[in-house]
């Protein structure tokens, strides 16, 4: 393996993640990805595994969109700090909390959108509403808000009340997630290309080769060190990482071992989960048995060992440690061939149609060697006894089977699928992926969606116990899922850029904390 440099989310000072070796080695005459080594300068130019979809801010909670324009083009209410999970001012500079149900938001006097427009209260409700309460479709209600209902009332330009159906406690963090834009976009569909506050506006786009932010000169809070920032993907790791080392790129994200970035490599915490997502309406994958038997056959520690090099951790659940609502209790489920055999011909014996072919859905580059994993857990499922083939398919075509509603007509499917609860409460996972009605969610009961609906009621101890208890649930009496690992990331960074990448880089790269070393 080669030597990585090691990164913390903070309290480590940054010059001990940007120690370089040597120099990077400029090619010249051949070029690796298709840029070119004289593009460096007042511009920080990042590779990343794929195009975003769209940039549409209330799908910001997508990794591929909101890498980009989380923090960037556009921004919330507050945000959480990576390295301590506290809710900090953003748009609004304070907050408080008039009832059980409300919230009085103080919002930054003097912020302009891209297009000059002043931010006032007008703009935030009309976000908070488009987001939450609109016919749209955004990721963002349906991962952060799921059910809930919020009202906003406008007091003045600098004043914002909202208002939740039920008690909230963890309003103002669920708040960080809503992307704020100008009352004048299209509240009746999506935008690809939005209007923000952030340090960047978007400059162009060239579909398929190339996005291009460039500084904000009218931005309210201190100026970013680079003057744009490009944008280019390469669904190949090792391409990703040449380019780095020959000069054509500063940062390549969602890396791994073997794609060979040597000095540049950073490896550094992330909040990431590895997991199938089980079909459990359809035979034969909803006899409990066979998902069981599902993961009894995943050899969770040969996977992380060999297909991940190691990096990456076991895991049972999709919470991590860290994470309110975290049970400790979960082990990652044992591997067992003869136990998943013994299960899947128990099923057979009772009259399940185990013979039935199930597909594994997969996305390409979702995370380093994403194929090769999906292969891996192929033939293990194979040796159970069960027929599996996989469909391999890019993150617009992947996304349709992600959220609802999903294709119809489709047989028993195994979505490859990664959870990063960067938020630090579970509440941000349970609703949407295990309530019956969650966006994302192919399966629940009525016993989880009542357990996740009291932990979201609670708070401090009561919170934790609660979410727990679901999540020990889940695991024993619903099986709806076979979680694979918490994962580590990987960047390549280039000696010229100092930045420090923490446990939100995946899915938020905030362009402002980087700059060039002098």
């Amino acid at each position: 393996m080669f030597p990585l440099r090691q990164a913390t989310p903070s309290r480590v000072p940054r010059a001990a993640v940007l120690l370089a070796t040597g120099a990077v080695a400029l090619t010249g005459a051949c070029s690796v990805g298709g840029g070119s080594a004289s593009d460096a300068g007042d511009t920080v130019r990042i590779v990343l595994p794929e195009e975003p979809p769209t940039l549409e801010p209330c799908d910001a909670s997508l990794t591929a969109t909101g890498r980009v324009t989380r923090s960037n083009i556009t921004e919330p209410l507050t945000e959480r700090e990576p390295a301590t999970g506290e809710v900090q001012p953003k748009l609004a500079t304070e907050w408080k909390q008039t009832s059980p149900t409300s919230w009085t938001f103080t919002l930054r006097d003097g912020v302009k959108f891209h297009d000059g427009s002043a931010f006032t209260a007008e703009d935030a409700a009309f976000s908070i509403d488009r987001t939450v309460s609109s016919d749209i479709g955004c990721n963002v209600d349906g991962y952060v808000f799921g059910d809930s209902e919020l009202t906003t009332k406008v007091v003045d330009d600098t004043t914002l009340e909202v208002t939740s159906a039920e008690p909230d406690p963890i309003l103002p963090l669920r708040l960080s997630f809503v992307e704020i834009v100008p009352a004048e976009t299209d509240a009746e569909g999506k935008v690809r290309e939005p209007v923000g506050t952030g340090p960047y506006r978007i400059e162009q786009w060239n579909q398929g080769v190339s996005l291009t932010l460039a500084r904000y000169d009218g931005y309210w809070g201190t100026a970013p060190a680079y003057a744009s920032a490009r944008y280019v993907w390469r669904g190949e790791g090792s391409i990703r990482a040449a380019m780095v080392n020959s000069g054509e790129a500063d940062i390549a994200v969602g890396l791994a071992p073997a794609d060979g970035a040597g000095d540049a490599a950073v490896e550094y915490p992330n909040n990431e989960t590895s997991y199938l997502r089980i079909d459990a309406t359809k035979a034969p994958l909803d006899d409990i048995r066979v998902r069981r038997a599902i993961n009894y056959a995943l050899d969770k520690e040969g996977l992380v060992a060999s297909v991940f090099a190691g990096l990456g951790e076991p895991a049972g659940q999709v919470v991590p440690d860290g994470v309110t609502g975290h049970n400790p209790d979960i082990e990652p489920w044992p591997y067992d061939m003869a136990k998943a055999k013994s299960l899947i011909k128990e099923a057979k014996a009772d009259g399940v149609p185990v013979d039935r072919p199930i597909t594994i859905i997969g996305r390409n580059g979702i995370y380093p060697k994403a194929a090769e994993a999906m292969e891996v857990a192929q033939n293990s499922l194979l040796e159970a006894g069960l027929r599996v083939e996989i469909k391999m398919l890019d993150v617009n075509a992947w996304l349709e089977y992600l959220l609802r509603p999903f294709p119809a007509d489709i047989g028993p499917t195994l979505l490859q699928a990664q959870h990063g609860n960067q938020a630090g409460d579970a509440a941000f996972t349970m609703g949407q992926i295990y309530g019956s009605e969650g966006a994302q969610s192919s399966y629940g009961t009525p016993e989880l969606d009542t357990l996740i609906e009291q932990a979201e009621q609670a708070s401090g101890p009561e919170r934790q116990e609660k979410f727990a208890r679901a999540l020990a649930h889940q695991n024993d009496e619903v099986v709806r899922d076979a979680v694979l690992a918490h994962m580590t990331g990987i960047i390549a960074l280039s000696p010229n850029v100092e930045y420090e990448p923490n446990s939100a880089t995946n899915d938020e790269m905030r362009l402002a904390e980087m700059r060039p070393v002098n």
